[in-house]
């Protein structure tokens, strides 16, 4: 059976191209596959456990439509959409995880996150990052009016996309990922898998495999596992 994993779509409205392009993929996915993992950053923003983004219903739609097929989905929140468990499990019937870890795939364990936590010099995300997924923040956001709701989410969204910029100029993006690697596959893993990053990568050594799935912003990028191996897949946009 076939595996698909995609992060950092960004979605933001309907007409654009990223988001068309991304229906289509999903409407259209090999018959063979049995899981879809979403590891963060589908939506431009979307926090906490009510629809009130209205913009993102027909990808909502289209994702019950995948479910329907018999599709297993697996999301893996990231730095732009969290504490989605209630409303995703709920509508669409996906598990959802809070943070990374290990799955099982043919047979091998694999590490799959998005990749916001990877940099452990980063202290001052980190610490941001625990404030916004804690349960009392998930309470508050669940409580606001939807207003109110969407004001934040374009603020909190605003402030990741201007330090997300300053992190790339400050940090080894590339580095990072391979020294992350190294310490998953020192654990026993045989592959990781990641996103946030927004840039492709694919690298093995023996049995071993690292991905970073880039993007579905401009890149259009996603990785898949098929007969035991895992490869760095694009698609081709019309």
């Amino acid at each position: 059976m076939r595996k698909i994993f995609l992060a950092d779509a960004h979605l933001r409205a309907p007409a654009d191209a990223n988001y068309r392009a991304l229906i289509r993929f999903l409407d259209t996915l090999p018959t063979d596959t049995d899981t879809l993992y979403l590891l963060g950053d589908l939506f431009e923003f979307w926090v906490g456990d009510q629809p009130v983004y209205r913009h993102y219903d027909s990808i909502i739609d289209c994702l019950k439509r995948v479910r329907q097929r018999g599709v297993r989905i697996v999301y893996f929140e990231g730095n732009h959409d969290f504490h989605l468990a209630g409303y995703f499990g709920r509508e669409i019937g996906a598990e959802v995880h809070g943070t990374g870890g290990v799955v099982e795939i043919g047979g091998k364990r694999v590490f799959l996150c998005h990749g916001d936590q990877l940099n452990p010099d980063d202290t001052r995300y980190r610490v941001w990052r625990a404030i916004l997924h804690s349960a009392a923040a998930g309470l508050i956001l669940t409580l606001l009016p939807a207003r109110l709701k969407a004001d934040v989410a374009a603020r909190l969204s605003r402030r990741s996309s201007r330090h997300h910029g300053v992190r790339r100029r400050k940090f080894d993006y590339p580095g990072l990922i391979r020294s992350f690697a190294a310490g998953r596959f020192a654990a026993g893993c045989h592959a990781v898998v990641t996103g946030h990053f927004h840039f492709p990568l694919w690298e093995r050594d023996g049995e071993r495999t690292l991905l970073a799935l880039g993007d579905w912003i401009t890149q259009f990028s996603y990785g898949q596992w098929l007969d035991g191996a895992f490869t760095l897949e694009k698609y081709q946009v019309d």
